[in-house]
Formats: C-alpha cells, structure tokens, sequence
C-alpha cells in the first residue's frame, strides 16, 4: 500500500505542482534507535522565494475556484489519509518516535481536522448592514463578506507534526489562499506525505501549496518577505518573539506553548483525578503545549493523591514507540532529554522529592512525578516539555488560583471540584485561553478554539477560527 507515495523515505520539495530534488540532503534519525529513517532537501533562502513566487502568482486563480471543488479536494485529501492511515502513524513513530497507537490517533484526528474545515465552510460568510440606522445615514445595500488573503506561511512544530500542519494548512486552502508550508525539521516526510495527497489529488488547485524544508534561514526568508499576508507559527516563545519583530505589517498567528495546571479541590473525586493527571501529564512524553505540568492539591488530600498518582505513573510502559501497548517513547532529541535530567536534579538539590520516575529506562526519560516543589524551582516557572510533573501542596482554591495564574503562560488550566461555587469562580479568575472542569487542561477537541494569552500567544486554531485568520473583511456598498 505504501506503494501510492513515491520516494517513501525521502521528502522532496513542493514548488506549487512541482516536485524537485536537490544535490543536498538532510538525514532525520530516530529519537529512539538513531537509525536513519528520512531524508529531506536542504532548502535555501532563495528555495524560500521561489515558493513564494509561485505561491503569489498562483493566488488570484486560487481565490476563484468554486468552494464545491475546494470542499472535494479536502474530502478526497481525508479519504486517502484514512486509506493509508498505517503508514502515516508508522512514519511519525520513525521520525519523532511518537508511541504508534498514539500515533494512530494523531492521523485520525487529522482526517478530522480536514473534515470539519468542509463543515465550516458553510459558515464563512458576512451580514448585512443596516446604514441607516443613524441620522447621518441613509438607506442602502450594505454588507460585509469575507475573501482570501493571498499568500500564507504555515510553520509547525515536531510534537503533532501532522494534525498541526493540518490545522494550518486545510483552513487556509480552503479558504481560497495558496501557502508554503515549512514544516518541523524532525518530521520532513510525514508533511511530505500529507503534502502529496493535497497536491496530487484529482480536485488540487494548480500551485496552491508549496512545501520547503529548513531551519532559521528558511524562516526567516519566509517571513520577512513582503509576499505573505499572514504568518501562522506554532513553537517556541523566543522563535515567536523573533517572528514577530521580522514580520511587519502582515497578520501573525502564534502559539507558543504553555505550562498548563490543574487544581485538585478537596470535593474531587481523588481516585479519579489521580487517573486523568497521569495521562494529561505523559501522554506523547509531555511534549504538548498543554501538558499537565502543574498540580496544586488541596492539602487535606495531598497525601492520599500523592500516593494514587506516583501508583498510577509507575503502571506505564515506557519503551519502544513500534509497540502498541507503549505509553511513552523517547523525547525527541538528546538535548531534550539532558535537560529534563538537569532539572530534575536541580529540583531535588532544592529539596524536591521524586515519587516516581527520574532515571533514565534504557535511554528514555521516564515519567516523573516530583513533590514538595516550590514556587521559584525552574522546574515548574518554565515549560519543561517533558514527562515531568510536580505536585505542590496548597491550603485552599484562593491560594491555588493565584500561584496558577503566577505564569507568563495563559494557554490552558483545569480543575477537579464537585463544589459548584468553585466552579463558576474558576471560569471567571482563570487568565487563560481555556479552561476545563473535572478532566485535565490537556483535553483539546480540535473543533474547538485554541490559543491562549500571555506569552502564550495570539490568535486562534480551530477550523472555524482558522478560517477567520485565514481570510480578511470586505466592505461592499450599493447605493
């Protein structure tokens, strides 16, 4: 089956319809073995361009096309992604060692993502107006509709590098614009892939996506051009920062991650939470912009949490991401992994306790449930993008709020409370994009609107929201 996709291990470059090779290549090694498992171009500046060219050339064709063929191409993209759904969760295993049922479940919400950018299609659309409703105006046929853009740049991150890229570019082509995608380093073949079931299908727009591979330079031609209307980033806070400084006038979507937490309430259901916070901490080794880093427990149950959380983490299997019963694989590179173990030492020389995890098991960090974590440790003041979570033991839901929203992250918070009063408290003084009752801030359901505040971005994912940063307002008035 793999047979459909050509050069299955080797990711070439998009210029609009055009597939190219260059002299250069780049290897991607597993996270997990270090065995080469892609090869991707080595893209210039200049590569960065031409895409761009061709995407601006491209974009007052692709803006005419009936939304009845775009709506079939995103459906036939869909089709082929669930048709060939093994190969695509065996690639994301291989380039970021992603566990393959998880990975299983990245490529089906993929399929979603796609399909719920058709169904919000119907809802892009403008009012009327009435303009003369003041003195001063008068009666005419006046509304607003909604157009394309032109150009996009989508630039995704290595954790989701396939539903991310999704997220980005479906709502984008959909909408009517041309984009050039640069997609993770650690993950070239996985977009390539998704890449050519866009580009080759029977209803594709002629040039509407390219795809260049790169780090800083690439990025940076991409987004300093004067050819993009929109930038659309997911990654880090520094990159973010830079990102918005080079753009200029253009509009940029950024997420930027998150040091997401949870409250514990004295009401909850102990058991329960204990099971949930495990899963929203560790899942994908905790490289999520809203992995549970945080949990403020209420100190009458402290202990008892304390004990079924470290019990609960102790019960995964940690190991090879080709297994289907594995829950944590590797973190994506060795650097990550080095600073997860640096911080976790730096935190137990300031007294922290670890409950579980903490060593390496066969050259994969753990996850690690750490205790009597204080406000000011780095392991809890910075996203750690790790399976590392600490539990911080708090007198009362006033004081549990306020070290919460203590952060320069605002993207998702949580709490576990049968007390009704809690509740409604907790949706007005939680200053982030969203929050989440009786489940963990790691709960996303991608029809929803995504981003958050702070440093933790601006602007918002979701294919409804999509589209709206995706297109611009026209004014139209008949007199």
């Amino acid at each position: 089956m793999f047979g459909a996709f050509d050069d299955k291990v080797e990711a070439k470059i998009f210029f609009g319809s055009t597939k190219e090779t260059k002299e250069e290549k780049s290897e991607r090694c597993s996270p997990y073995n270090g065995i080469v498992v892609s090869l991707a171009q080595v893209c210039t500046a200049e590569d960065a361009e031409k895409a761009l060219k061709i995407a601006e050339k491209a974009a007052p064709a692709a803006a005419k096309v009936p939304m009845s063929q775009r709506i079939l191409w995103l459906q036939d993209v869909a089709t082929k992604l669930q048709l060939f759904r093994e190969e695509f969760a065996e690639m994301l295993a291989k380039e970021v060692g992603k566990p393959i049922a998880f990975a299983r479940v990245e490529v089906d919400r993929c399929c979603e993502t796609i399909l719920l950018t058709t169904l919000e299609l119907a809802n892009l659309n403008g009012e009327t107006i009435p303009t003369d409703i003041m003195p001063s105006g008068k009666k005419t046929l006046a509304y607003y509709r909604r157009e394309p853009v032109g150009v996009v740049v989508a630039i995704t991150p290595f954790n989701f590098p396939l539903n991310l890229v999704a997220h980005k570019i479906a709502p984008a082509l959909a909408a009517g614009n041309t984009v050039v995608l640069k997609p993770t380093p650690e993950a070239p073949m996985t977009a390539y892939m998704l890449a050519q079931l866009f580009v080759e299908s029977e209803f594709a727009v002629k040039d509407a996506l390219s795809v260049v591979y790169g780090d800083a330079e690439v990025g940076s031609a991409l987004v300093t051009s004067d050819i993009p209307r929109v930038i659309s980033f997911t990654g880090s806070v520094p990159v973010g920062n830079i990102i918005t400084k080079q753009a200029g006038i253009k509009k940029v979507s950024l997420e930027l991650g998150g040091n997401a937490a949870t409250y514990i309430d004295k009401s909850a259901d102990v058991a329960y939470a204990a099971e949930r916070c495990t899963y929203g901490a560790f899942v994908n080794s905790g490289q999520v912009c809203i992995s549970l880093q945080r949990i403020y427990v209420n100190e009458d149950i402290y202990d008892e949490f304390a004990a079924l959380l470290a019990k609960e983490t102790k019960t995964l299997k940690v190991g090879s991401p080709y297994e289907d019963d594995t829950f944590a694989g590797p973190l994506i590179d060795e650097a990550s992994k080095n600073r997860a173990k640096v911080w976790v030492a730096s935190a137990k020389n300031e007294g922290a306790k670890v409950l579980a995890g903490g060593e390496e098991v066969e050259g994969i960090f753990p996850p690690t449930v750490m205790a009597e974590v204080t406000d000011d440790m780095k392991i809890i003041c910075e996203e750690v993008f790790a399976p590392i979570v600490s539990l911080i033991s708090v007198p009362d839901y006033e004081t549990a709020i306020e070290k919460m929203n203590d952060s320069p992250y605002g993207l998702q918070f949580s709490i576990f409370t049968n007390d009704l009063k809690n509740t409604q408290r907790f949706i007005d003084d939680a200053q982030c994009g969203g929050v989440v009752i009786n489940d963990i801030p790691t709960l996303r359901f991608d029809v929803q609107p995504y981003g958050g505040s702070k440093l933790s971005g601006v602007g918002r994912e979701g294919p409804k929201w999509a589209l709206e940063e995706f297109t611009e307002i026209k004014s139209v008035v008949i007199c």
